[in-house]
């Protein structure tokens, strides 16, 4: 005879998503909204700055999605979300009370606790913020051990930058932040061109700096080789990439890039990891 008659259930393998709610929702651009997610019983989500989940729509579909929050506060799983598909557009949509589903967190973070001690070059194009914002919320919150913290953060136009009420408390709390667009009209005074161009006039020390990139492949290569004519090597600078992940735990192969797989290898890569394969057309 059994000395307990309590149930054991099947245990839940990485595939099988976790129910969330949508707890609260707010829209950030025309076609972006940030979502705090809330578990539907059991406990919250840990996970280290640069991890992303698998979010679900049911009936919509899967996908890969960085999470956005702070990683030391308890909490809801905060993810910002463009809608550009038929799976974040449902997520995009989902008001609140909806239930969406949860995987992970999967992935290689940023490497916040190894660069303790330099000065920190977070470079940012788009949406591309939102993967970053853990990370920045992270140095931020110890700030002391590290040199810098610079921010160089560009977007198609004003109205669709991300966060820009952050952005004025993190100048606070002694990040230098550097705002561009492509264009604008007169209303704007800010700087006007691409984000690479920030970086000339950037105020770190190049023989300690490294940089957290996050944005289109294109302006990351830019970006990379503004750092190298500053004398930052590429051993310094750090990269999140996106590939077609499906299953997240690198199963499925969908995200194979060159011999490594992002879901599992990445997010996050050093981008001298990542230059042989670049290199290659169309990879």
């Amino acid at each position: 005879m059994l000395g307990s008659t309590e149930a054991v259930g099947p245990e839940v393998g990485p595939m099988v998503p976790q129910p969330f709610v949508v707890a609260a929702k707010r829209r950030e651009t025309v076609d972006t909204w940030t979502l705090e997610l809330q578990p539907s019983g059991g406990e919250g989500l840990a996970f280290a700055p640069g991890q992303f989940t698998m979010l679900s729509a049911f009936g919509a579909g899967e996908v890969p999605i960085s999470i956005s929050g702070d990683p030391n506060a308890s909490g809801p799983l905060v993810h910002t979300v463009r809608s550009v598909g038929l799976a974040t557009e449902a997520i995009c949509a989902a008001p609140v009370g909806e239930v969406l589903g949860v995987r992970g967190p999967f992935g290689r973070p940023w490497p916040v606790a190894e660069i303790a001690g330099s000065d920190v070059l977070v470079v940012a194009g788009g949406i591309g913020l939102a993967p970053l914002r853990p990370a920045i919320l992270a140095l931020l919150a110890d700030r002391e051990r590290y040199g810098r913290i610079v921010l160089l953060y560009g977007g198609r136009a004003p109205d669709q930058l991300l966060y820009p009420g952050e952005l004025e408390r993190w100048s606070e709390l002694g990040l230098d932040a550097a705002v561009t667009v492509d264009s604008a009209g007169p209303e704007w005074l800010g700087h006007v061109g691409v984000v690479p161009r920030l970086v000339r006039r950037a105020g770190f020390d190049a023989a300690r700096a490294v940089a957290l990139l996050c944005g289109p492949e294109v302006m990351m290569r830019f970006t990379v080789s503004a750092l190298a004519a500053r004398g930052v090597d590429s051993e310094r600078v750090y990269a999140s990439m996106e590939r077609n992940m499906q299953c997240g735990i690198g199963h499925c192969g969908h995200c194979q890039l060159g011999p490594t797989l992002v879901c599992r290898d990445g997010p996050i890569y050093p981008w001298s990891e990542l230059a042989p394969w670049l290199a290659i057309r169309e990879l």
